[in-house]
C-alpha cells in the first residue's frame, strides 16, 4: 500500500478500504444502474471454452500457448446477424443526447451507448446524485463525447426493438474492453483505452479495467486539442503505457495524440488473439487478394481480413500478395477469432475524429436516378456509382424487397438503377443506399420532406406527460403537444389515443436540422379550408385563417399559426363585447378564426382580430375591398379543373370562387363541352355570383339565371318569397317524392311529384336532369320551418316573351365559342378548318365507303376528320367508293372531329329567299342533343331550332322527342339572323293533331289583363268579403271588400259589399291577379306578366285615368302602418284554435287581433266570434308591425298598449304559492298578483277559487323588470262601489306603527323565525321565541304547522324604518288568538318571569356544587308541565340556538331528571362498556373496530340521525365536562340497578333502545348481530347488518366498514359462495375498495380458504399495483403459507410496479417477513444487500439489529454491531448504536465482552478527536 501512496502524488487523506469495498458490492437494487458483470463473465468463460471445439481454429503454435486463427474462406462485411455480445469494435460518435450516445459502427451498423455503460466510477457518481441532491455536479454526456470521436467499444447486449429489429447496446466500460488483459500482461508502449476514475491534484487515476492495477495519468502528459479543459470523471481516454511498475500493479500513462495514434502494436508487447483490441495499428502483409477484399497476416502469424469497404479507394492496384501495409484493427470477434482490419487513411492518420458528413454535403433521403452498378459482392451487397461519380453501397438486404427471394444477377444485369440514400456511414465514409421500391416510394423519408401545413397520417407511438409521439414512418416521428391533442384540453388522453392507432394530423412546424417535428390534432386546424399562414408574407391584411392561442396576457391574446408565425389580438379586437380579463373567456390552445389587420413581414409583427373574423363573412369576402355582390357581372380566371366544376379566382382581386359545370350553360349538352374547352389560366367573362356564404362564393354563367338576377326577378331572402311569385332556378336534387329546385341567394324549394309536370309520371328520375334550368312558381309557404313548395307545370308558369329564341341564340353562340377555343388551343389545322365550316355549306368530297345504311367521305383539306352521311341522307343516290360528290353540311362536331353531311337532292337545290312572317312545313333532318337541324319545304334552306320549346318541357317517352324525318309547322321570325350565322330564326310547333297549345298561342287567344288596365263587367256574385265580376271577354275578375268603396266613407259596423247588387254593370281597374287553382292573390307587377284572374278595384279615386297607378309590394304596404294608428279593416275569419280574429285591410294584407285585444268584458270570452260578422268594417288600432314574416297585430278595444294605473283583462297562466298568480296580459305583457292583493279581506286559503286559463280584470300598478304588478282588490278595480277594506293595502312601512294588530300570510319559516307577508313589498318577521309560548328545539316543528300562505294575526312589536324591518309577535297574549302550535304536541312551556330568574341562579350554582347535590336540586325544579312525549327534533346542529340559549340549557337539565333511563342516550360510554358475550366469534374485524368517540356521538352534526335523542347544543367546555361526569355517574347508578354490570341486553328491545342513542356505533350493531347468531337466527342477523349499513352516517367510514366486515364474515361462515360474492361487490361500491379486499383476504386466510385468498390477492396486486401495503400483505400471506420462492418472485414484481423511491422500504419489509415467517438466512441476505447499497439508512440498521437479536446467534449479532459502529454516519447516530451494543452485551454477554464494547467506544471518540484536531 505504501508504494502505491508514493506513486500517486495526490492531495487529501487516504480513503478507507471499507468504503471502496462497499462500492464493489453494489447489489441489484437500482434498476437503472443494474450491473450484469457477473452474468457476462460467466458467459465469456463459457464462450472461450467452446472455442476449442470449433473446427476453424485447430492450430496451436508456440509453447507460450499463443492461439492462431485460420483465414476466412470468403471476405464479407460484418452483418448485424453475425454480431454477438462481447465483440469488440471501433466506433465513432454520431450524435450525443443527455442519456445516450448514438455510435456509427463499421459496415454501416449503428449502436447505442447508454449513460450507465460508461464506467463504474461514473455510474457511482450518478447513483449518488440520484440519492442525494447535494453531491458535486457531474459532467453530462455531451461534455464527455463529441461528434466524430473514435473509440473502442464492446457489444454489451443485443436488444430486440418493438419493430422486431436488433438494437446494439454498447459499453465502453474498461472492465469489459480490457477484460482479456491482466496486470502481468501490461507492457510499455501498449495503447489502452480507459475512463477517468477520479481527479487528483497532479493528475488523474484512470480506470483501465484491470484488477489490482492502478493507472495514473499526469496532467502534463495530457495534450488533447478536443478537450483543452481538464478531464472529468467518466471521460474516455486513449493512452499509451509509459512505464509499468511493481509487476503491473502501477502503470503510468500519457495522452499525446500523435504519439498515441502512430504507436504500432508490436508482437513483443504480448498482443495475442484473446487480448487484441480494435483501434490498434499493426504492420501487416497481404496474404491473398480476392474480389471481395484482402486477407492479411499481422503480428507474426495472425490472420485478418479487409473487406472492400475498408480498402483505400485510390490504391486498389497497389494491393498485391506479399505487399507490406499499415492496418488498423476494426473489430475483433473473440469467439470465432475473426479479426477485421481497415486500410482507410482516416483511421491510420494521427487523428481521433472522423467526418460525420461527406464532402458533397448531406444527401440522406435523396432519391437518385441513373445510377450504375459497378460491382456485386454476393455475400455483402453491391457498389453503385451515382451520376456525380460518388460511390454508394447497397447492402444485400436492400437489393430486393424484404419479402422477395434474392436474385442478384438480375439486379446486376439492369443498366440503370434508382436508389434512395439511406445514411452516411462515418466509419466506412460511404453512403449506404437502398434499391427497395417501398423505400424509394416512401412519401416521407426524412424531415426535409415535410412542410408546415401538410396534412399527414401517422401512428400513435407513445403518450407522454407533455404530449404524444406519432410515427409518420419508421424513423420520422413528430410530437403532438398536450394542448394540441384535441380542440379542448384532454384530462385523460389515454382514453382517446391507443398505441398503434392511425390518426390524421397537420404539421405545425418542422425543424429538419434538429429533427424536430410538431403536429396538431385539433380538428379545427386539421380540417380548416382557410388559407394557411406559413410565413408573414402569407398574412396579407384582410385575410382570415385559423390560429391557436399560445399565450393570454392582460393586453390581449397571442395567436400562433404555422412555422412560428404569430400575431397579437389586442383587447379591443377579442370580441364585439368588451373583454377586460381575457383569461376568463379564452384558454391556451383554443382555435379561432383570426383576421389580419396589419402585418409587417420585415419586423415579423402582425396585428389580428377575432371580432372582424367573426363578423366578416369569409376570408374570400374579406380578402380585399372588392365586394362580390350577388348579381354583379364579373370576370374570373380558371385556377383548377375538378370533376364537378372549375375553381376560379374573381379578377382583379383573385377572390376564390367556384363555377360548377352545370352552371356553364342553360343547355346541359353544352356544359361538358365548355368545361372541356376551358383550361387553367383561361379568363371566363360574363359570370355572375348567385350565392355566397361563409364557405364559398358560387358563380353561374347560365344566361337565363343571369337575366333574372339583372332584371331583379329574384327573391333575396325567404321573407321576400310570396305565393304566386315566379322565379328562375335549376334542378338541385332529384328524389322519389319530387325535385328540389335551387334559386339564387341559396333558396331551395321543393316541387312535389304532382307539381312537376302536367303529365302523369311514375318515376321522377326520368323527367328532369340535375342542373337543368327551370321556371318555377311558388305555391305554398311554411313560415315556421322556412320552406316553400313550387310548381314546374307548363300550364301554371308563364315563359318570358322571346325566351325560346333567346335561349337558342345563346346556346349556338356557346357552341361557336367552344369551336373557336378548341381551334386556337390545339393549334391543329384540322380543327381550325372545321371551325370555319357552317351549316348549309356545300363541299366537294370523295366517297370513301358506301353501304346501304350510310356512307363515309374523305377530303384532302379535312385530313383526319370523319365525314358521315346517314341512311336517310343517301336515299335515292347511288354512290361508289372513289366517286366525287357534292354534299351539304348538317353539323360539325369539333371535339370528335366529325362532320355530318347530306346528299338529299332537295337540300342540294338552289336556295330560295324567305320572307318574314311566312309559314312553312319543315322536316327535321338531324338531331344534335338539345338542337335540331330542319329544312324548310322546298326552299333548300336549313336552320337550327331547339328540341324543347319551353324550359320546363319534359319528354317522358322516346315518342315525344323530335326525331329525324318528323314534320313541323314553322313561321319565319327573321329570314337571316346575324347570331345564327345567317340562318333564319323561326318559331315552330308540331303538326301532330292532339298537341297542347304553346304558350305563345295562349297569349294571343286570351290576352289576359295587364296591371292598370281599365275593364268593364257585370257583377256575378256578392260575398261578404269579395265580389265576382264577369268581364266583357267572358273571363272572371274579383273585387276585394276593401276595394269596393273609398275607405274614408266606410262606417264602423257596415258591410261594404252589401251596397253592390248582383247583375249591376261596373267599371273597374286591374290592380293584380289571382292564381287560377288556389285563388291566391299575386302581387307580381312586372309589366310583361298578365293575369288569368285579374284582381280589380271599384274605388272611384283609383279609376281616374290621370293618376299613374303604382304597384306597391306587400313589404311597402305593411311598413306604411304605424303603431298606435287607427285603421279601418274588414273581418275575414275567426280562428277557433288560437281564439284570434283575422282582419284584412287590403287584398294581400291580413292582420291578427288576439282574444284579449277583442273584448273588454270577461263574459264575452266564451263566444267572441259572435261579436263580429264576416265582411264587417271595424276600426282598429295598430299594436305591432312584424316585417318578417309580414303581418301585423291590431286591437279593437281602443288601446294599443298597457298603461300604469289602468284596468286590463288578463288570463291566469299559473298559480304559485310562493308568488301568487302569474297572468298573461294583452299585447304580449306578463304580470303577477301577490297573495295580499287578491282581496280586500284576507281568506285562509287565498289561492283557492283561481284556476288556470281563468279570464279576469286586473288593476295595473306598474312595471318592474318587464313584469307588471297587478291587483284584484275591488277597492282598486271599482273604487266608487267598493266597501272599505278589512285588510287595507300597506304600501310603505310608514303606514305601520308599533302595537298595531295586522293580518298577513306566512311566507316561510326558518332558523331566524317566521316570515309573514304583510303586503307585496313588505315582509315582517316573528322570532322563534315571539312565535309560540311553547319551547321548540328546532324551527322544523313550526314549519310543519305553519305552511306558506297560512293566515295569521300578528302584533307589531317594533319597526326599523331605515332597514325597513318589521318585528312581529304571534304570542297569544299579544294577538288574543290561540297559540300557533296545538297543545296536543305536548311541548314544554317556555319559562318566563320568576321561574326564569330562578333557573338562571340554578345555572350559576351548578358549577360550584358537587354532582350528587346538583342532582337533588334539579329534582326540585318546579315544572309547568311534565313531558309526556319525546320532543321530535332533528339532532342537527342548526345554529338556531344563537337567539335563545338560556332556555335551551334549562331544557337540557330538565330532561335527565324527568327520566333517568333516558340518560343512557346522552353518552356513547354506555354502549362502549358492553362487550360481546361468548357464543359467536367474529374472527376478524372486532379487534380493529374503532368505536366513534363519545364526543362525536354527542355533537354529531349529521342530518341523517333523525332518531337520535334531543341533545344539548353548544355548551362551554366546562359545562360539557360537568355534564359528562353527571352522565357517567348516572350510568354507574343505572348499571348497579341492573343485576350485573357485565350483563349485556337480553332482548331486542334493549338493543333498539341503545341503538337509538348511538346509531353510529358499529360495536353495538355487531353485538346485536351476535345476539341473533347465538339463537342461530341468521336471517335476522343479516337484516340487522343491512339496517346498520343504512343507519350509520356516511361520514363514519370506519364504522360502516366494520359492519361490512362482519357481514362478510357472516356470509363466509353461514352463507354460500354466491351470497358472499354479492356482499363483497356491494361493499366495494360503498366503501374504499382497498380495505374491503384486504379484509376479505384476511377472512379467507383465517378460514383456511387458501385458494380463494390467493386468487383475491392476485386481483389486488393488479388493481392496486401502486399500493405498497397490498404487496406486503400478499407477501405475508405467501410466507405464512410457506411459499418462500413465490414471495421472492412477488418482490421482484413489486419492485417493478412501485415507484423506485419505495423499493428500499419494500425490500426491507420483505426481509422482515422472511425473518418472521420464512427463512431467516434469506432475510439476512436481503438486509445485507440493501444496507450495502444504502449504508446511511440507520433506521434499517436498527430494524436489522432487532431481528438478528431475536433470530441470530451471538456471534452474528456481534459481527453486525461491529459493522454498524464503523459506518460513516453522524456521531449522534453512532452513539445510539454503541448504546444498543452495550445494552445487548449487558443482557446477553460477559463482563469481558462489556469491557470490549466500552474500549471500542473510547477508540471511536479518540479517533474523532484527532480528526477534529487535524
Amino acid at each position: 500500500m505504501a508504494s502505491v501512496e508514493e506513486d500517486f502524488p495526490r492531495g487529501g487523506t487516504a480513503k478507507k478500504p471499507t468504503e471502496s469495498k462497499i462500492v464493489v458490492q453494489r447489489t441489484e437494487v437500482d434498476n437503472l444502474f443494474q450491473s450484469n458483470e457477473k452474468a457476462e463473465t460467466k458467459k465469456r468463460k463459457g464462450a472461450v471454452k467452446d472455442d476449442g471445439k470449433k473446427p476453424k481454429k485447430p492450430k496451436t503454435g508456440k509453447g507460450d500457448g499463443l492461439t492462431l486463427n485460420a483465414a476466412a474462406k470468403c471476405v464479407e462485411i460484418l452483418h448485424i446477424k453475425n454480431v454477438k455480445e462481447g465483440i469488440l469494435m471501433l466506433g465513432c460518435v454520431k450524435e450525443v443526447t443527455d442519456f445516450e450516445v448514438t455510435v456509427s459502427l463499421p459496415c454501416g451498423m449503428q449502436g447505442f451507448l447508454s449513460i450507465k455503460n460508461i464506467c463504474d466510477s461514473y455510474t457511482k457518481l450518478l447513483s449518488e446524485q440520484l440519492e442525494s441532491a447535494d453531491t458535486e455536479e457531474i459532467c453530462s454526456l455531451p461534455h464527455i463525447f463529441y461528434p466524430g470521436m473514435v473509440f473502442r467499444c464492446v457489444v454489451a447486449k443485443l436488444d430486440v426493438t418493438k419493430g422486431g429489429s436488433l438494437s446494439i447496446q454498447l459499453s465502453i466500460n474498461p472492465k469489459l474492453i480490457n477484460k482479456a488483459l491482466t496486470s502481468a500482461s501490461l507492457k510499455a508502449g501498449m495503447v489502452l483505452s480507459g475512463c477517468v476514475e477520479s481527479v487528483e491534484d497532479h493528475g488523474y487515476i484512470v480506470d483501465i479495467g484491470i484488477n489490482g492495477t492502478k493507472a495514473f495519468l499526469h496532467k502534463k502528459a495530457v495534450k488533447d486539442k478536443h478537450n483543452p479543459e481538464d478531464l472529468t470523471v467518466g471521460q474516455y481516454v486513449t493512452s499509451q503505457v509509459e512505464e509499468v511498475k511493481n509487476d503491473g500493479r502501477v502503470v503510468r500513462l500519457s495522452v499525446i495524440p500523435p504519439a498515441v495514434a502512430q504507436a504500432c502494436a508490436e508482437s513483443e508487447q504480448g498482443w495475442n488473439l484473446t487480448n487484441l483490441l480494435p483501434g490498434l495499428l499493426v504492420k501487416a502483409t497481404i496474404k491473398k487478394v480476392t474480389k471481395h477484399g484482402l486477407i492479411l497476416d499481422f503480428l507474426s502469424s495472425f490472420s485478418g481480413q479487409v473487406d472492400f469497404l475498408h480498402m483505400e479507394p485510390g490504391q486498389t492496384s497497389s494491393y498485391t500478395e506479399g505487399a507490406q501495409v499499415r492496418a488498423c484493427v476494426l473489430y475483433v470477434e473473440p469467439s470465432t477469432r475473426l479479426v477485421g482490419l481497415s486500410l482507410r487513411s482516416y483511421l491510420l492518420q494521427p487523428a481521433t475524429r472522423v467526418d460525420l458528413s461527406p464532402a458533397g454535403g448531406d444527401r440522406i433521403g435523396e432519391v437518385v436516378q441513373n445510377c450504375k452498378m459497378t460491382t456485386m459482392h454476393h455475400m455483402s451487397g453491391a457498389m453503385l456509382e451515382l451520376p456525380d461519380k460518388t460511390l454508394a453501397f447497397v447492402h444485400r438486404n436492400h437489393l430486393k424487397e424484404s419479402n422477395e427471394p434474392a436474385n442478384e444477377n438480375r439486379v446486376l444485369a439492369m443498366t440503370e438503377h434508382t436508389c434512395r440514400i439511406l445514411d452516411f456511414s462515418a466509419m466506412d465514409q460511404i453512403h449506404f443506399a437502398s434499391l427497395r421500391k417501398s423505400v424509394i416510394d416512401k412519401r416521407f423519408y426524412r424531415y426535409h420532406d415535410l412542410q408546415a401545413g401538410q396534412v399527414v397520417e401517422g401512428t400513435v407511438s407513445v403518450l407522454l406527460n407533455h404530449g404524444m409521439v406519432v410515427h409518420l414512418s419508421d424513423h420520422i416521428k413528430g410530437m403532438v403537444p398536450r394542448t394540441h391533442l384535441s380542440d379542448i384540453l384532454l384530462k385523460n388522453p389515454e382514453k382517446k389515443y391507443i398505441e398503434g392507432m392511425k390518426i390524421k394530423c397537420r404539421v405545425l412546424s418542422v425543424d429538419a436540422e434538429n429533427k424536430k417535428l410538431y403536429l396538431t390534432r385539433k380538428k379545427a386546424l386539421v380540417e380548416s379550408s382557410l388559407p394557411l399562414f406559413l410565413s408573414y408574407t402569407d398574412a396579407r391584411p384582410g385575410r382570415v385563417s385559423h390560429g391557436y392561442i399560445v399565450c393570454i396576457k392582460d393586453f390581449g391574446c397571442i395567436v400562433r399559426f404555422y412555422n412560428n408565425v404569430k400575431g397579437l389580438v389586442p383587447l379591443s379586437e377579442l370580441s364585439s363585447e368588451p373583454v377586460l380579463s381575457p383569461e376568463e373567456f379564452f384558454y391556451v390552445g383554443q382555435v379561432f378564426k383570426a383576421k389580419v389587420l396589419q402585418c409587417d413581414p420585415d419586423k415579423a409583427k402582425m396585428l389580428l382580430s377575432f371580432k372582424a373574423a367573426a363578423e366578416g363573412d369569409t376570408e374570400e369576402a374579406a380578402t380585399a375591398q372588392f365586394d362580390c355582390e350577388v348579381g354583379k357581372r364579373l370576370e374570373a380566371k380558371v385556377l383548377k379543373k375538378s370533376v364537378n366544376g372549375l375553381e376560379v379566382a374573381i379578377l382583379p382581386d383573385e377572390v376564390r370562387a367556384v363555377l360548377p359545370t352545370m352552371h356553364l350553360s342553360d343547355h346541359l349538352s353544352n356544359c361538358p363541352l365548355l368545361w372541356e374547352s376551358l383550361q387553367e389560366g383561361d379568363v371566363v367573362s360574363n359570370v355572375m355570383c348567385f350565392n355566397k356564404n361563409k364557405q364559398n362564393i358560387t358563380l353561374t354563367k347560365k344566361p337565363t339565371v343571369r337575366w333574372s338576377l339583372e332584371e331583379g326577378v329574384v327573391a333575396k331572402d325567404f321573407s321576400e318569397i310570396t305565393v304566386g311569385m315566379q322565379l328562375i332556378g335549376w334542378i338541385k336534387n332529384i328524389m322519389s317524392y319530387g325535385v328540389f329546385v335551387e334559386f339564387p341567394y341559396g333558396l331551395v324549394g321543393l316541387a312535389p311529384k304532382s307539381a312537376m309536370t302536367d303529365k302523369f309520371i311514375s318515376d321522377t328520375i326520368t323527367v328532369f336532369q340535375p342542373g337543368q334550368t327551370v321556371l318555377a312558381k311558388v305555391t305554398n309557404l311554411d313560415e315556421e320551418k322556412r320552406r316553400f313548395l313550387v310548381t314546374l307545370k307548363m300550364s301554371e308558369v308563364i315563359s318570358p316573351e322571346g325566351d325560346v329564341q333567346t335561349r337558342l341564340i345563346n346556346g349556338l353562340q356557346e357552341r361557336k365559342a367552344v369551336a373557336e377555343m378548341l381551334a386556337v388551343r390545339e393549334n391543329s389545322d384540322l380543327r381550325q378548318q372545321l371551325a370555319a365550316l357552317s351549316i348549309g355549306q356545300k363541299l366537294k368530297l370523295t366517297v370513301d365507303t358506301a353501304k346501304d345504311c350510310a356512307a363515309t367521305f374523305k377530303s384532302d383539306d379535312l385530313a383526319g376528320a370523319t365525314i358521315l352521311a346517314t341512311k336517310h341522307h343517301v336515299m335515292g343516290v347511288n354512290l361508289t367508293p372513289g366517286q366525287k360528290a357534292t354534299v351539304v353540311i348538317l353539323r360539325v362536331d369539333i371535339l370528335s372531329t366529325c362532320v355530318h353531311v347530306s346528299l338529299l337532292p332537295k337540300l342540294m337545290a338552289k336556295k330560295k329567299s324567305l320572307a318574314e312572317g311566312s309559314k312553312y312545313t319543315a322536316m327535321v333532318q338531324h338531331i344534335d342533343r338539345d338542337f335540331a337541324i330542319i329544312s324548310l319545304e322546298d326552299t333548300a334552306q336549313l336552320t337550327v331550332i331547339q328540341t324543347s320549346s319551353h324550359l320546363n318541357e319534359t319528354f317522358l317517352s322516346e315518342s315525344e322527342k323530335l326525331k329525324a324525318g318528323m314534320s313541323l309547322a314553322v313561321e319565319v321570325i327573321e329570314p337571316s339572323c346575324q347570331e345564327l350565322q345567317g340562318l333564319s330564326l323561326v318559331s315552330w310547333q308540331r303538326t301532330a293533331p292532339n298537341r297542347q297549345r304553346t304558350i305563345s298561342e295562349n297569349q294571343t287567344s286570351s290576352k289576359g289583363y295587364c296591371f292598370g288596365e281599365i275593364v268593364r263587367g257585370k257583377v256575378r256574385t256578392v260575398k261578404p268579403t269579395s265580389l265576382q265580376v264577369t268581364l266583357e271577354d267572358g273571363s272572371t275578375g274579383s273585387v276585394h271588400v276593401s276595394e269596393v268603396v273609398e275607405v274614408a266613407d266606410v262606417c264602423q259596423g257596415s258591410f261594404p259589399t252589401a251596397s253592390v247588387k248582383v247583375g249591376s254593370e261596373v267599371t273597374a281597374r286591374v290592380i293584380g291577379g289571382r292564381e287560377a287553382s288556389s285563388h291566391r292573390y299575386l302581387p307580381f307587377s312586372h309589366p310583361k306578366f298578365t293575369y288569368n284572374i285579374p284582381e280589380l278595384t271599384l274605388v272611384p279615386s283609383k279609376l281616374d285615368k290621370c293618376p299613374d297607378l303604382k304597384a306597391v309590394t306587400l313589404k311597402e304596404k305593411i311598413n306604411r302602418y304605424k303603431v298606435g294608428e287607427d285603421v279601418t279593416c274588414f273581418v275575414s275569419k275567426f280562428n277557433p284554435v288560437r281564439k284570434s280574429l283575422e282582419v284584412t285591410t287590403d287584398p294581400c294584407v291580413t292582420g291578427t287581433v288576439e282574444l284579449l285585444a277583442m273584448i273588454t268584458d270577461p263574459k264575452e270570452a266564451s263566444h267572441p266570434e259572435k261579436l263580429y260578422k264576416l265582411g264587417q268594417a271595424v276600426h282598429a288600432k295598430v299594436v305591432e308591425v312584424i316585417p318578417k314574416p309580414q303581418r301585423f297585430m291590431l286591437s279593437l278595444t281602443g288601446v294599443h298598449k298597457l298603461e300604469k294605473n289602468s284596468v286590463a283583462l288578463g288570463i291566469v297562466t299559473n298559480i304559485q304559492p310562493q308568488v301568487g298568480l302569474l297572468v298573461k296580459l294583452p299585447f304580449g305583457g306578463m304580470g303577477t298578483v301577490d297573495v295580499t292583493d287578491l282581496a280586500d279581506a284576507y281568506r285562509p286559503n287565498p289561492l283557492d277559487g283561481y284556476s288556470k286559463d281563468k279570464l279576469l280584470r286586473f288593476f295595473l300598478f306598474g312595471e318592474e323588470k318587464g313584469k307588471w304588478q297587478l291587483s284584484l282588490r275591488p277597492s282598486r278595480l271599482n273604487p266608487q262601489q267598493a266597501k272599505p277594506a278589512k285588510d287595507p293595502e300597506v304600501l310603505s312601512v310608514d303606514q305601520l306603527k308599533a302595537g298595531q294588530i295586522i293580518r298577513g300570510y306566512v311566507k316561510s319559516v326558518g332558523e331566524q323565525g317566521v316570515f309573514i307577508r304583510l303586503s307585496r313589498s313588505i315582509t315582517g318577521r316573528a322570532q322563534l321565541q315571539q312565535s309560540t309560548k311553547y319551547f321548540v328545539n328546532h324551527h322544523k316543528v313550526l314549519s310543519e304547522h305553519l305552511t306558506p300562505n297560512t293566515l295569521l294575526t300578528t302584533k307589531i312589536l317594533s319597526i326599523d324604518k331605515e332597514e325597513e324591518l318589521v318585528h312581529l309577535s304571534l304570542l297569544p297574549e299579544d294577538t288574543g288568538k290561540p297559540d300557533v302550535l296545538p297543545e296536543s304536541l305536548g311541548l314544554p312551556l317556555r319559562l318566563i318571569g320568576e321561574e326564569k330568574k330562578e333557573h338562571d341562579t340554578k345555572k350559576k350554582m351548578k358549577r360550584a356544587v358537587s354532582e350528587s347535590e346538583q342532582k337533588q336540586e334539579e329534582s326540585q325544579v318546579p315544572k309547568k308541565k311534565k313531558k309526556t312525549k319525546k320532543a321530535k327534533t332533528d339532532d342537527s346542529d342548526s345554529g338556531v340556538e344563537v337567539y335563545f340559549r338560556e332556555e335551551e340549557d334549562k331544557e337540557a337539565e330538565e330532561k335527565p331528571t324527568s327520566n333517568s333511563v333516558k340518560q343512557v342516550t346522552h353518552s356513547s360510554a354506555g354502549p362502549c362498556r358492553l362487550q360481546v358475550a361468548a357464543g359467536f366469534s367474529w374472527d376478524v374485524g372486532l379487534s380493529s373496530l374503532k368505536p366513534a368517540s363519545a364526543a362525536q356521538e354527542g355533537d354529531s352534526s349529521d342530518g341523517e340521525d333523525q332518531d337520535g335523542s334531543s341533545k344539548p347544543q353548544k355548551k362551554s367546555r366546562h359545562e360539557l365536562e360537568q355534564e359528562k361526569k353527571a352522565a357517567e355517574k348516572a350510568l354507574v347508578q343505572r348499571e348497579t340497578e341492573l343485576m350485573d354490570p357485565s350483563l349485556r341486553p337480553q332482548d331486542a328491545a334493549a338493543f333498539e333502545r341503545l341503538l337509538l342513542a348511538s346509531p353510529n356505533s358499529s360495536l353495538l350493531w355487531l353485538q346485536y348481530m351476535a345476539h341473533h347468531l347465538q339463537a342461530t337466527q341468521i336471517e335476522q342477523a343479516r337484516a340487522v347488518a343491512e339496517r346498520a349499513i343504512k343507519t350509520i352516517s356516511f361520514r363514519e367510514e370506519q364504522e360502516k366498514l366494520n359492519v361490512w366486515v362482519a357481514l362478510l364474515n357472516l356470509e363466509n361462515m353461514y352463507g354460500t359462495e354466491e351470497s358472499l360474492k354479492k356482499v363483497f361487490e356491494r361493499a366495494l361500491q360503498f366503501c374504499e375498495p382497498m380495505p374491503v379486499y384486504q379484509q376479505l383476504a384476511d377472512i379467507y386466510a383465517k378460514s383456511d380458504k387458501t385458494k380463494e385468498a390467493e386468487g383475491l390477492y392476485k386481483t389486488m396486486v393488479k388493481r392496486f399495483r401502486q399500493n405498497k401495503a397490498v404487496w406486503l400483505s400478499y407477501g405475508t400471506f405467501l410466507l405464512q403459507q410457506g411459499q418462500s420462492d413465490t414471495a421472492s418472485a412477488l418482490l421482484q414484481r413489486a419492485l417493478k410496479s412501485l415507484p423506485s423511491k419505495e423499493s428500499v422500504d419494500v425490500i426491507a419489509k420483505f426481509a422482515q417477513l422472511e425473518f418472521r415467517y420464512g427463512d431467516s438466512e434469506k432475510g439476512r441476505t436481503m438486509f445485507d444487500k440493501v444496507l450495502t447499497s444504502y449504508p446511511k439508512r440507520t433506521d434499517l440498521w436498527s430494524v436489522f439489529i432487532d431481528l438478528m437479536v431475536k433470530h441470530g446467534s451471538q456471534k452474528e449479532v456481534r459481527a453486525l454491531f461491529d459493522r454498524v459502529i464503523h459506518l460513516s454516519v453522524s456521531v449522534k447516530k453512532i452513539k445510539f448504536f454503541f448504546k444498543r451494543y452495550l445494552e445487548y452485551e449487558k443482557k446477553h454477554g460477559t463482563p469481558q465482552s462489556i469491557q470490549a464494547v466500552k474500549e471500542k467506544a473510547m477508540e471511536f471518540v479518540e479517533a474523532k478527536g484527532t480528526e477534529a484536531a487535524n
